[in-house]
C-alpha cells in the first residue's frame, strides 16, 4: 500500500499507466524477451495500485454509509407518520447494505414481533409469496440484543440446520435490534438469497448504527401516532358530550332526559344493557326509572333497597364494579340522587369507561334537577291557572246577583238622589269587577290552552262599527277628536267576530285612556296585499322602548306616570289582546315615542 493516500486524479493516472504496463508485459511475453526485474517492479506497482483502489472503495462505501445515516436523520425530522418513516427507513437500509430484501418488525402490545414493512431493492413492498425470512435469527437478535451477520447461512453451523434456511436457500443475512428509551422495540433484518459473502462485520456495524437512529425515528412516530389517536378519540368524546349536552338542554322532560342519558352512557361504556334509578331516602330505596337494552340490571323489579351490596358500595365509595357490572352514582351538590348500572358480557369496564359515564352522570344530575324544577313550576302554574279559573267562575254568580238586586231597588219604591247615587256606584263597580273577572277568565283559558276561537269569514266594516260604538261615549267624555280612515269595499277577513271586536275595543280603550283629554285618536283599516291592516293611533303619553318590551307582562302598567296611575285597568287587557291576535293568525306591531303617542297595528288574512 502507498504511504500516502492518492487523490482521485492520481488514481486515474496510475490506472492509465497500469494499462500501458500490462500491454508492455504482454508484448514481452509474446516475444519471449522477459526482463525479470522489470516484470517484478510492474507487478509490485500493480499490487500497490490495487491496494489503493481497495482503500478508496472502502472510503467511498464509508461515505455512502455516512450519507445514508444522514438520510435516516433527515427522515426522523421530516415526518411523524409511522408508515412513512417505516418505508423510508427500510429503503435507506437496503440501499446502504446492498441487500436484496429488508424486513422491519416491531413489538406489539401482546409482546409479539409483527412485520410492519417488507421492501425490496427497487423500493417495492413485498407480496405474501416473498415474506419468508429466518425467524430463528430474528428471535435470537431480539432476545439477546446482539446483532447478527452470516455470509452464508446454509454453511453457517449456527443456522445451517434450520428449516427456513434450507427451504428458502438463504445465504447472506444481517439483523440488528431496534432500541429506544433503553428497551428493544423491534428488529431490522436484511438478506440476499442469491449471493454469499455479501455482508461483512463493517456492514453489520453500519446496520447497527442505522438501527439506533431508525429506532428513535420509529419510536417518535409511533408515540406521535398513539398520541394523535388518543387526542382524536378525546376530541370525539368531547364532541359527543357536547352534542349530548345540547340534547339534554333542549328538553326539560325528566323522563326523556333519563332515557337519553342512559342510552348514550351505555354506548360510551360499550355496555349491552343498563338501568337508572332515583333514590328516595325516606323510603330507603331506589326506584328504577329507565332501562336500556335487553336483560338490563334490576329490570325485574321496580324497587331496590339501599342496603343492596352493589348500591351500598356505590353510595359509600362513589363507584362499584362487580362481575361485569358497573354502578355509577348520579350526584347533585355532593348528594347521590340516583345510580346508573351497566352490564356487559365481553367488555371490561376500565378507567376510561368510568370517567365517561361519570361525566354523563354529572350532566344527567343537572338536567334532571332542571327538569324537576320545571315540572314543579309547571305544576304550580297549572294550580294557579285552575285556581283563577275557579275563582272567576264562582265570582260571576254573586256579581250577577249584586247587580240585579241593585238595579231592582228602584222598583220597590222611590229612591232619594243620594240613594240613586249609591246604587250607581254599586252597579259601576260590579261592572268593573265583571271586566276584571272576564280578563282573568280569558288569561286562565289562554294559559291552559283551553281558549277556543271561532274563525270564520267576517265583514270588516260591521266589526269596526261595533267596536267604535263600544268606546265612542268614553272618547266623547274625554273630549277626544276621533277620526276613522276605513277603506271602502274592504274584503272579508278570517277571524273570530266577537274576539276581533274585543281586540279593537281593548286597543281603542288604551288609546283614549292613555291620551290626555282633548287628544286625537285615528282608527284606520286598509287592504294590504292578501291581508287587511288595522291601526289605532293616538297622541297620548307614549312609551320608551323598555316599556314597550314589557307590555307582554301580566299586570304591567307604567306606574311612574301619574296619568297612567289615574286610569282604571288591570294590566291584563294587552296580554289578552296580543294572544287573541296571534290565535287569529296575526301579529301585533307597536310604534311609540314618549310625549308624542303610540300606534298599534296588526294584520289579518283575507278570507
Amino acid at each position: 500500500m502507498s504511504e500516502s493516500k492518492r487523490t482521485g486524479r492520481e488514481l486515474e493516472i496510475a490506472l492509465s499507466n497500469a494499462k500501458q504496463n500490462i500491454t508492455l508485459l504482454r508484448t514481452q511475453l509474446q516475444t519471449g524477451r522477459i526482463d525479470a526485474k522489470y516484470f517484478d517492479q510492474r507487478l509490485e506497482a500493480l499490487a500497490t495500485l490495487l491496494e489503493d483502489i481497495d482503500a478508496e472503495n472502502k472510503n467511498v462505501k464509508s461515505q455512502r454509509r455516512v450519507a445514508a445515516l444522514y438520510e435516516v436523520s433527515r427522515v426522523i425530522g421530516s415526518s411523524l407518520n409511522l408508515q412513512t418513516v417505516l418505508d423510508q427507513v427500510m429503503d435507506a437500509i437496503i440501499q446502504l447494505t446492498g441487500a436484496e430484501r429488508g424486513f422491519l418488525m416491531l413489538l406489539d402490545d401482546d409482546g409479539k414481533l409483527n412485520v410492519k414493512v417488507a421492501r425490496n431493492f427497487d423500493q417495492e413492498t413485498l407480496g405474501k409469496e416473498d415474506m419468508a425470512f429466518s425467524r430463528t435469527i430474528t428471535r435470537q437478535v431480539f432476545e439477546t440484543g446482539t446483532p447478527v451477520v452470516t455470509t452464508n447461512a446454509q454453511e453457517d453451523p449456527r443456522y445451517a440446520g434450520q428449516a427456513s434456511i434450507i427451504a428458502h436457500a438463504m445465504r447472506s443475512i444481517m439483523a440488528s435490534p431496534l432500541r429506544a428509551r433503553g428497551q428493544i422495540i423491534g428488529v431490522v433484518y436484511v438478506d440476499n438469497r442469491i449471493r454469499a459473502g455479501l455482508f461483512s462485520e463493517e456492514d453489520l456495524d453500519a446496520l447497527d448504527a442505522f438501527a439506533t437512529q431508525a429506532a428513535v425515528a420509529l419510536d417518535n412516530a409511533r408515540l406521535y401516532t398513539q398520541t394523535d389517536a388518543q387526542l382524536q378519540a378525546r376530541l370525539e368524546e368531547l364532541q359527543i358530550l357536547q352534542w349530548i349536552d345540547r340534547q339534554l338542554n333542549e328538553s326539560l322532560d325528566a323522563n326523556r332526559t333519563m332515557h337519553l342519558t342512559l342510552e348514550w352512557a351505555s354506548r360510551l361504556a360499550h355496555a349491552h344493557a343498563a338501568s337508572m334509578g332515583l333514590i328516595d331516602y325516606n323510603e330507603g330505596a331506589i326506584y328504577i326509572t329507565a332501562t336500556y337494552g335487553e336483560r338490563s340490571p334490576f329490570a325485574d323489579t321496580m324497587q331496590i333497597s339501599l342496603q343492596h351490596p352493589l348500591i351500598a358500595e356505590v353510595i359509600e365509595a362513589g363507584r362499584a364494579v362487580q362481575d361485569g357490572t358497573l354502578c355509577v352514582p348520579i350526584r347533585l351538590e355532593n348528594t347521590v340522587i340516583g345510580v346508573m348500572v351497566f352490564a356487559a358480557e365481553d367488555v371490561v369496564f376500565d378507567d376510561n369507561a368510568l370517567e365517561l359515564v361519570s361525566r354523563m352522570a354529572d350532566r344527567a344530575a343537572i338536567a334532571l334537577k332542571n327538569g324537576q324544577l320545571y315540572q314543579a313550576v309547571k305544576a304550580a302554574d297549572l294550580a294557579k291557572t285552575e285556581f283563577v279559573s275557579v275563582v272567576a267562575h264562582e265570582l260571576k254568580v254573586p256579581m250577577t246577583s249584586i247587580r240585579g238586586y241593585a238595579s231592582m231597588l228602584g222598583m220597590v219604591g222611590p229612591l232619594q238622589d243620594r240613594q240613586n247615587e249609591f246604587v250607581n256606584v254599586i252597579v259601576n263597580n260590579v261592572e268593573r269587577m265583571k271586566i276584571l273577572v272576564d280578563d282573568l277568565s280569558d288569561i286562565s283559558r289562554i294559559e291552559s290552552g283551553q281558549l277556543k276561537i271561532d274563525i270564520q269569514s267576517i265583514d270588516v266594516a260591521n266589526i269596526a262599527n261595533q267596536a267604535v260604538d263600544g268606546v265612542m261615549a268614553q272618547m266623547q267624555d274625554r273630549g277626544h277628536e276621533f277620526k276613522q280612515n276605513i277603506a271602502p269595499q274592504l274584503p272579508p277577513v278570517m277571524a273570530d267576530p266577537s274576539r276581533l271586536v274585543q281586540v279593537l275595543v281593548n286597543l281603542m280603550s288604551n288609546a283614549y285612556k292613555y291620551t290626555p283629554d282633548g287628544g286625537k285618536i285615528t282608527f284606520s283599516i286598509q287592504p294590504d296585499g292578501n291581508a287587511v291592516q288595522f291601526s289605532i293611533q293616538d297622541t297620548g303619553i307614549g312609551m320608551t322602548p323598555e316599556q314597550v318590551a314589557k307590555l307582554g307582562t301580566k299586570f304591567f302598567r307604567v306606574a311612574e306616570n301619574e296619568h297612567v296611575a289615574q286610569q282604571s285597568g288591570t294590566g291584563l287587557g294587552f296580554v289578552i289582546t296580543r294572544n287573541l291576535i296571534e290565535l287569529m293568525g296575526g301579529s301585533l306591531d307597536i310604534a311609540s315615542e314618549v310625549g308624542k303617542g303610540s300606534t298599534f297595528s296588526f294584520r289579518l288574512p283575507v278570507a
